[in-house]
């Protein structure tokens, strides 16, 4: 038996997976985000903790001869929160998240001290990651700073507290700034160009290796055998990919979770920072992955949903299973700032182009049509980069849409894949990576593909009208800038 969890934004998810890789049980625990300000966002890491203990107390209620037998214990964790702790291993400040904002000045001066940045580290300085973030900090709370002697990332901090030892793997350490994703290690340069060291970061294992032993008296409280391995475990989008087996060079997904991700994986490190692409270490050695971000995908709908006043499923049911032609508006998904390929937290949503015969069906078309063409600007950076894909698959809340993902394929241009459990999420890689982590087996044997429901073909007819709408919606950008700057 494996257990995986994963600590994610909204909820604490735990799965119990067999030898046979089926799901016994699963159990969940809801979280609440802090914004003490505009654009912060900030969780109490012992909120995590807390959340952890009774999703695992659940499984234990409903298996608890299943749970007794785990071997291994795999981590999925929402990447770039930054967990301040102190030489006594006590939290300092809540955690800084993925999605706040506050550190736009800090990117522009990690860049100026650290021109090798983009190099080593692959990635253009956002807001949302974590070495931005201690910059700030130390510029607005410099006592913390100084109390601080190390960085964890969220999942890092629940491993440390199920084990008692600091560790960080690869997938998630890249989004941190501070790791030379090329040579899968910490660079000394970045971490001084953020006024740190080695002796700040957590030691670093692959994913699918073994990290540490579980600590006794939880073993004994959740009535296991013997302390089970914990693996190094994974990034929430990488732990998405080892539960899809996207672990070979162009296997590629499209994430439609409350953010999107274009994933594609890659068998060498091929970065392409000038167009926002996030070039990451996969959770597996010798592979890495290009993702293109964007930062509103199915909460765009759920915006909307709420604005409507009806359950997304409720929009969603006229709409049928694919689209006639294009919406007369065009909506730009921008109500969180964007990341890929814009790296803009100030640009802001809008609908354009409406009359008096616009209705809510022409809206919820353009919400979903917005968001796609907010991918296709993912793919165009993905083959800047030098990635082209020829097919993908499809997970997150977003893929119980048919009529979503035919929109999605019409614009992307390429056939997209709706496959079984597809919103099975990075738990279940956690599980995986615990499984390989606990027996040496290899990712080829362990991470297989889920079974393909269906395959969406673009509509040809729709592929060149939908071209000649996401011509529109680039041009749009600009303009919307001036006005929301």
């Amino acid at each position: 038996m494996y257990l995986g969890l994963d600590i994610g934004t909204s909820a604490i998810k735990a799965v119990l997976v067999d030898d046979g890789q089926n799901v016994l049980a699963t159990a969940e625990t809801p979280l609440a985000i802090s914004r003490p300000q505009p654009g912060f966002s900030e969780q109490n890491p012992e909120d995590w903790w807390q959340a952890t203990l009774a999703s695992i107390d659940k499984l234990k209620a409903e298996q608890p001869a299943a749970l007794a037998a785990v071997r291994g214990i795999g981590l999925s964790g929402q990447m770039h929160g930054a967990v301040l702790l102190d030489a006594f291993g006590k939290v300092l400040r809540p955690a800084i998240l993925w999605n706040d904002g506050r550190s736009s000045a800090e990117c522009r001066e990690l860049e100026d001290r650290f021109p090798a940045l983009h190099r080593i580290a692959g990635n253009l300085a956002f807001p949302g990651f974590t070495a931005p973030k201690l910059l700030w900090v130390r510029k607005h709370e410099p006592d913390l700073f100084a109390r601080t002697a190390k960085v964890l990332l969220p999942k890092a901090y629940v491993g440390y507290r199920l084990t008692g030892e600091m560790v960080e793997e690869m997938s998630d350490a890249s989004g941190t700034l501070w790791l030379d994703v090329g040579r899968r290690d910490w660079s000394d340069e970045a971490l001084a160009a953020t006024y740190l060291s080695r002796e700040h970061m957590p030691r670093l294992v692959e994913g699918s290796a073994a990290a540490g032993r579980i600590k006794p008296e939880l073993a004994a409280r959740w009535g296991m055998e013997t302390p089970p391995v914990l693996a190094g475990g994974a990034g929430d989008n990488a732990a998405g990919a080892i539960g899809l087996g996207a672990i070979g060079a162009n296997d590629a997904f499209v994430s439609l979770g409350t953010s999107g991700v274009l994933w594609a994986t890659t068998d060498r490190y091929a970065p392409n920072p000038q167009s926002s692409v996030h070039a990451f270490c996969h959770a597996i050695p010798a592979t890495w992955h290009q993702m293109g971000v964007i930062l509103s995908a199915a909460s765009a709908l759920g915006w909307w949903a709420n604005v409507a006043k009806e359950a997304p499923g409720d929009l969603l049911a006229p709409l049928g299973d694919a689209p006639k032609a294009p919406s007369r508006a065009t909506f730009l998904p921008y109500l969180s700032g964007e990341r890929t390929p814009h790296n803009d937290t100030a640009i802001r949503a809008a609908f354009i182009g409406m009359d008096h015969d616009t209705g809510r069906d022409e809206l919820t078309q353009a919400v979903l049509e917005g968001v796609s063409f907010a991918f296709k600007d993912c793919l165009d950076a993905l083959t800047a980069a030098g990635t082209r894909l020829t097919q993908a698959d499809v997970i997150g809340g977003g893929s119980r849409s048919r009529f979503w993902i035919a929109v999605l394929a019409s614009v992307l241009g390429i056939p997209l894949n709706r496959v079984e459990d597809g919103e099975r999420g990075g738990a279940f890689g956690a599980a995986r990576l615990a499984r390989m982590a606990a027996t040496g087996e290899s990712p080829a044997e362990i991470c297989l593909p889920p079974r393909r429901i269906e395959t969406i073909e673009p509509d040809p007819v729709l592929q060149q009208a939908y071209a000649e709408r996401h011509a529109l919606y680039k041009a749009l950008y600009p303009a919307l800038k001036g006005v929301t700057s």
